[in-house]
C-alpha cells in the first residue's frame, strides 16, 4: 500500500475515527485503526466491537492494499505535523511496518494484519430514512443531558428512538430518563421512518453522532438505517455503525403529569441566571433550591447551605394560582433552562411531591418532566 495525501484531510478523518478507540485494550486490534487505499481514496475505520466508524478522505493512491496502525499514535503524529504538509503512508517491504512520511519527518510504526480487524456492518438494515443533520442535532441535543450513567439500569444509558402517533400525527421522538428528569423531543416523521421498531441508542454512540453533526453541513441530510440489533448513521464520507441496548425503554408516558394545573410563565435567561447564581452557595452533595411562589407575582429563590450561608433572588413572574414551595435539585434545573429555545419558559406544578412539567410557552416539540426534592 502507498498512498499520499493532505495533512489537513487526514487530520479530520483521524479525529473522528480515533475517539472510538479506547485506550487500553485486551485486544491488540482494536487499538488500531484500519487503513485502505483503492481507487483516488483512503478509508479509515475504527471500532471497539459496539461502535465503528469509517471515512472516506481523497488520496493520491500509488499502490492499493490495507493495513492498521495504532489509532491514537498515528492520530498524534499527523496532528504535530506543520499545517500544509503532505502526508505519504506506505507498508515497508518486510510487511511488518508502516512508513509515516512528511517533509523531513519520518515514521515506522508495527503494523497488524487488517484480515484481524473486526467488520460490523455486516447484515441487513431494513429500515432506512433521511433526516435533515439539524432536525437529528436538535432531537439529541434536547435529550442527551438525560441519559442515565446508572449502569444497573443499563436500559436508560442511552436515547429511545420511536414513531408513535399522536393525535392523527406520527412523529419521530427521542427519549431520555435518569429517573430524576426526563427529556422529550420529537419531529415529524420522515418518509421511510413510518412503523420503524423502537430503539435504545446506547450513550457513547450519541455522544459520537453529537460530535459529527456538530461539525457536519447544517443543510446536510443524515442517513439512518435500522435493523433489529444496529443503527448505521451516514453524514457525507463518514459512516458510523453502532450495535443498540437490548432492553426494553419503561414506558415512560406514565410519569408525564397530565393534570399539572398550576401555571408559571417566566423569562428564561433571567430565571437561569438567578438558579445559576444562588446555587454558588449550594452543597456539592444536594444542590438543592426552593422556589416559593406567592399570589403576588413575584417567585422568591433561596439557598440554604449550613456548611456555607444562604442565598436569596427574587423574581417577576407571571403566576396566580396558590401559593406552593417546592425544591429541585438546581444542576438539573440549569440543564433543562439551557435545552429550551423561546424567551419564555412554562412550569406546570401540582404541588411540592409531584413531577412538575416544563416546556417552551408555545412548542410542544420537546417537553421535560423534573421530580422535585426535599428542601
Amino acid at each position: 500500500m502507498r498512498a499520499i495525501l493532505e495533512r489537513s484531510s487526514l487530520l479530520k478523518s483521524l479525529n473522528h475515527v480515533h475517539r472510538v478507540v479506547e485506550r487500553r485494550n485486551t485486544i491488540p486490534i482494536l487499538s488500531n485503526v484500519l487503513i485502505r487505499a483503492s481507487g483516488s481514496e483512503l478509508t479509515l475505520k475504527a471500532t471497539d466491537l459496539d461502535l465503528e466508524i469509517l471515512e472516506t478522505v481523497p488520496a493520491e493512491v500509488g499502490r492499493a492494499g490495507a493495513t492498521t496502525v495504532p489509532a491514537h499514535m498515528l492520530y498524534d503524529i499527523v496532528r504535530k505535523l506543520p499545517d500544509g504538509a503532505e502526508v505519504a503512508l506506505e507498508t515497508a517491504p518486510d510487511g511488518q511496518t508502516v512508513l509515516v512520511r512528511s517533509g523531513r519527518s519520518s515514521f515506522s510504526l508495527q503494523m497488524l494484519p487488517e484480515t484481524d480487524f473486526p467488520d460490523l456492518t455486516t447484515g441487513l438494515f431494513p429500515v432506512r430514512f433521511e433526516l435533515p443533520a439539524t432536525a437529528f442535532k436538535t432531537l439529541i441535543d434536547r435529550t442527551q443531558f438525560a441519559i442515565s450513567t446508572e449502569e444497573t439500569r443499563y436500559y436508560l444509558n442511552g436515547i429511545y428512538l420511536h414513531t408513535p402517533t399522536v393525535e392523527g400525527r406520527t412523529l419521530l421522538r427521542a427519549v431520555a430518563t435518569d429517573g430524576h428528569r426526563l427529556a422529550r423531543a420529537q419531529t415529524n416523521v420522515p418518509e421511510g421512518a413510518d412503523g420503524m421498531p423502537g430503539i435504545i441508542i446506547p450513550r457513547k454512540t450519541v455522544g459520537e453522532i453529537q460530535k459529527l453533526l456538530d461539525t457536519s453541513d447544517p443543510a446536510a441530510l443524515a442517513a439512518i438505517e435500522i435493523s433489529d440489533t444496529k443503527i448505521r448513521v451516514t453524514f457525507g464520507p463518514v459512516v458510523l455503525t453502532s450495535k443498540l441496548i437490548d432492553g426494553t425503554f419503561p414506558d415512560y408516558a406514565r410519569v408525564i403529569p397530565q393534570g399539572n394545573d398550576k401555571a408559571l410563565k417566566v423569562d428564561r435567561a433571567t430565571f437561569s441566571d438567578a438558579v445559576d447564581r444562588v446555587s454558588t452557595i449550594a452543597s456539592e452533595r444536594g444542590r438543592a433550591v426552593k422556589l416559593s411562589l406567592g399570589d403576588d407575582g413575584r417567585l422568591s429563590l433561596t439557598v440554604n447551605n449550613p456548611d456555607s450561608g444562604s442565598a436569596t433572588e427574587e423574581l417577576d413572574v407571571d403566576y396566580s394560582a396558590s401559593p406552593l414551595d417546592i425544591g429541585f435539585n438546581s444542576r438539573y434545573l440549569l440543564d433543562i433552562a439551557a435545552q429550551l429555545k423561546t424567551p419564555t419558559a412554562l412550569f406546570r406544578f401540582a404541588d411540592p411531591g409531584s413531577p412538575t412539567l416544563i416546556q417552551d410557552e408555545g412548542d410542544e416539540d420537546a417537553l421535560y418532566v423534573l421530580m422535585p426534592m426535599r428542601v
